[in-house]
């Protein structure tokens, strides 16, 4: 199910049996940290869902106190564009995150999926930098290309020593940074 956070809309894909049969569960927004609560379907019957012009169910969470230990982080769903070209990797090509500088400085990633996120916790890449947020960027691929997002990050994400504030195409050797940080893509003929 599609759930929404009440404080900054961020949309998150919430697996229906992560209730394990409970009425509620807590979740914790991974973009604004703002702590909500989430019905399970099944025993709501006092509200109806908000359609959505996509086609999908969206069920808004209430506000209550948070109890840090039973929230749930999720990452945010990718936002569908129209007419945008779908996720996959570029067939004959196999690509990495290489990292050049800070605490990992030597680490080579190899992207096995056509969206990662990089982060300090719970990312598909994980880096010991304490100067990165949790869920910091992004990297989406596509036949035609790659490109870099910031995730609403603490310090953001700086490519050629500047924040970006919307998604950047990333070619070959293309650089950026995340906390202290840098790393770089590698695109290479698959063989």
């Amino acid at each position: 199910m599609i759930i929404e956070c009440p404080n900054c809309r961020s949309k998150y894909q919430y697996d229906e049996e992560r209730f394990e049969g409970k009425p509620s569960k807590k979740i914790k927004c991974a973009r604004c940290q703002h702590v909500f609560n989430v019905q399970n379907p099944v025993f709501v019957t006092h509200k109806s869902p908000a359609v959505q012009p996509s086609g999908r169910t969206t069920f808004t969470g209430r506000t209550e106190t948070p109890r840090v230990a039973e929230a749930t982080e999720q990452s945010p769903i990718p936002q569908a564009r129209t007419g945008a070209e779908a996720l996959q990797l570029p067939s004959g090509k196999r690509l990495s995150l290489a990292i050049l500088d800070g605490p990992d400085a030597g680490t080579v990633f190899r992207i096995t999926q056509p969206r990662i996120t990089i982060g300090r916790y719970g990312a598909d890449l994980t880096v010991n930098d304490s100067e990165a947020s949790r869920q910091h960027a992004a990297i989406e691929i596509r036949e035609s290309g790659c490109t870099l997002t910031d995730l609403g990050s603490t310090n953001g994400t700086l490519m050629g020593g500047e924040k970006i504030s919307s998604p950047v195409e990333l070619s070959d050797k293309s650089e950026f940074q995340i906390g202290a940080t840098t790393l770089m893509l590698i695109v290479t003929e698959d063989q």
